[in-house]
Protein backbone atom coordinates (compact mmCIF):
# COMPACT_ATOMS: atom_id res chain seq x y z
CA UNK A 1 0.00 0.00 0.00
CA UNK A 2 1.42 3.32 -1.10
CA UNK A 3 1.42 6.15 1.42
CA UNK A 4 2.75 9.66 1.08
CA UNK A 5 2.92 11.66 4.30
CA UNK A 6 3.65 15.38 4.29
CA UNK A 7 4.97 17.28 7.29
CA UNK A 8 6.67 20.53 8.16
CA UNK A 9 3.87 22.98 7.60
CA UNK A 10 3.00 25.72 10.05
CA UNK A 11 2.62 29.42 10.64
CA UNK A 12 5.45 31.68 9.53
CA UNK A 13 5.87 35.40 8.99
CA UNK A 14 6.37 36.82 5.55
CA UNK A 15 10.01 36.53 4.54
CA UNK A 16 10.50 33.43 6.62
CA UNK A 17 11.33 29.86 5.64
CA UNK A 18 9.90 26.39 6.03
CA UNK A 19 10.99 22.96 4.87
CA UNK A 20 8.31 20.49 3.95
CA UNK A 21 8.94 16.75 3.91
CA UNK A 22 7.15 14.03 2.00
CA UNK A 23 7.91 10.57 3.34
CA UNK A 24 6.95 7.67 1.12
CA UNK A 25 6.15 4.07 1.95
CA UNK A 26 5.11 1.28 -0.39
CA UNK A 27 7.19 2.68 -3.24
CA UNK A 28 10.69 3.95 -3.91
CA UNK A 29 10.63 7.66 -4.67
CA UNK A 30 13.80 7.46 -6.75
CA UNK A 31 11.87 5.32 -9.24
CA UNK A 32 9.23 7.97 -9.92
CA UNK A 33 8.87 11.64 -10.59
CA UNK A 34 7.46 13.41 -7.55
CA UNK A 35 5.84 16.80 -7.34
CA UNK A 36 4.59 19.32 -4.83
CA UNK A 37 1.24 20.96 -5.40
CA UNK A 38 -0.74 23.44 -3.33
CA UNK A 39 -4.32 24.51 -2.92
CA UNK A 40 -5.31 27.83 -1.43
CA UNK A 41 -8.83 28.41 -0.07
CA UNK A 42 -11.29 28.83 -2.90
CA UNK A 43 -8.72 28.06 -5.57
CA UNK A 44 -7.80 25.08 -7.68
CA UNK A 45 -4.88 22.86 -6.83
CA UNK A 46 -1.77 24.02 -8.66
CA UNK A 47 1.69 22.74 -9.42
CA UNK A 48 4.55 24.13 -7.33
CA UNK A 49 7.67 22.04 -7.95
CA UNK A 50 8.69 18.67 -9.32
CA UNK A 51 11.70 16.40 -9.51
CA UNK A 52 12.25 13.80 -12.20
CA UNK A 53 12.70 10.16 -11.30
CA UNK A 54 16.36 10.40 -12.24
CA UNK A 55 16.74 13.34 -9.92
CA UNK A 56 18.50 15.15 -12.70
CA UNK A 57 15.76 17.63 -13.53
CA UNK A 58 13.71 19.92 -11.39
CA UNK A 59 10.74 22.03 -12.36
CA UNK A 60 9.15 25.06 -10.73
CA UNK A 61 6.11 27.20 -11.13
CA UNK A 62 7.03 30.75 -12.08
CA UNK A 63 5.53 32.02 -8.84
CA UNK A 64 8.06 30.14 -6.70
CA UNK A 65 11.11 30.05 -8.95
CA UNK A 66 14.18 31.30 -7.12
CA UNK A 67 12.50 30.93 -3.70
CA UNK A 68 11.62 27.24 -3.46
CA UNK A 69 13.88 24.23 -3.93
CA UNK A 70 12.81 20.63 -4.35
CA UNK A 71 15.18 17.83 -3.41
CA UNK A 72 15.19 14.14 -2.64
CA UNK A 73 16.96 11.91 -0.12
CA UNK A 74 16.96 8.40 -1.56
CA UNK A 75 18.23 6.85 1.66
CA UNK A 76 15.27 8.28 3.56
CA UNK A 77 12.83 7.75 0.69
CA UNK A 78 11.75 11.34 1.20
CA UNK A 79 11.23 14.38 -0.98
CA UNK A 80 11.65 17.88 0.43
CA UNK A 81 10.48 21.35 -0.46
CA UNK A 82 12.61 24.15 0.95
CA UNK A 83 10.61 27.36 0.91
CA UNK A 84 12.38 30.67 1.44
CA UNK A 85 11.23 34.28 1.25
CA UNK A 86 7.69 33.19 1.90
CA UNK A 87 4.83 35.49 0.96
CA UNK A 88 1.24 35.63 2.20
CA UNK A 89 0.12 34.37 -1.22
CA UNK A 90 2.02 31.13 -0.55
CA UNK A 91 -0.57 30.27 2.09
CA UNK A 92 -2.13 26.94 1.11
CA UNK A 93 -2.32 23.26 1.84
CA UNK A 94 0.72 21.65 0.26
CA UNK A 95 0.52 18.14 -1.18
CA UNK A 96 3.13 15.80 -2.56
CA UNK A 97 2.19 13.47 -5.38
CA UNK A 98 3.77 10.66 -7.37
CA UNK A 99 3.68 10.21 -11.13
CA UNK A 100 3.44 6.45 -11.59
CA UNK A 101 2.50 6.47 -15.29
CA UNK A 102 5.19 8.78 -16.57
CA UNK A 103 2.77 11.61 -17.29
CA UNK A 104 5.37 14.24 -16.47
CA UNK A 105 7.95 13.03 -18.96
CA UNK A 106 7.66 16.26 -20.98
CA UNK A 107 7.74 18.54 -17.98
CA UNK A 108 3.98 18.97 -17.93
CA UNK A 109 2.89 18.58 -14.32
CA UNK A 110 -0.88 18.27 -14.16
CA UNK A 111 -3.02 17.38 -11.17
CA UNK A 112 -4.77 14.67 -13.19
CA UNK A 113 -1.42 13.24 -14.23
CA UNK A 114 -0.45 12.28 -10.70
CA UNK A 115 -1.36 8.96 -9.17
CA UNK A 116 -0.64 8.92 -5.45
CA UNK A 117 -1.31 11.85 -3.14
CA UNK A 118 -0.63 12.66 0.45
CA UNK A 119 -3.20 14.32 2.70
CA UNK A 120 -1.36 17.61 2.75
CA UNK A 121 0.22 19.98 5.24
CA UNK A 122 -0.99 23.52 5.89
CA UNK A 123 1.34 26.46 5.38
CA UNK A 124 0.16 29.84 6.61
CA UNK A 125 2.21 32.96 5.91
CA UNK A 126 1.27 36.05 7.88
CA UNK A 127 1.89 39.55 6.59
Amino acid sequence: QVQMVESGGGLVEAGGSLRLSCAASGLIVSSFSVGWFRQAPGKEREFVAGISWTGGRTYYADSVKGRFTISRDNAKNTVYLQMNSLKPEDTAVYYCAVDRRGSTWNGNWRVDGMDYWGKGTLVTVSS
